[in-house]
């Protein structure tokens, strides 16, 4: 009789930035289906480990003028949205802070 193995997997997420992205300007129906003020640009990360999205939302409205739209520690999602420059600014913020301090993986910052 042949001895049956188990095998358990786990998925650990790795601590990176998988999105880091500005949309300079938005149709007024993307502010209105987030449900944020019209502020001029949005910035868009998603974030790994989940918690994560807590730390950048503070890095980014720490180190420029933007508001924080939406955040959800339980996805990894984090809205901004201000004035191209300062979104531009949160984000690569972030993305160097996180890299820096935490070791994170981190994207280019792309913009449409």
């Amino acid at each position: 009789m042949s001895e049956i193995q188990r095998v358990i997997e786990e998925s650990v997420p790795g601590k990176q930035v998988t999105i880091a992205h500005v949309i300079a300007s938005p149709i007024p129906e993307v502010y209105e289906c987030l449900g944020i003020d019209e502020l001029g640009a949005i910035g868009i990360l998603t974030l790994s480990p989940f918690e994560t999205s807590i730390i950048a939302a503070d890095i980014a409205a720490k180190a420029a003028s933007v508001s924080v739209g939406f955040l959800d520690r339980f996805t990894g999602s984090v809205i901004i949205a201000g004035d191209v420059d300062s979104v531009e600014t949160a984000l690569r913020a972030v993305c160097e802070t996180l890299r820096r301090v935490l070791g994170f993986t981190v994207p280019d910052i792309t913009k449409t």
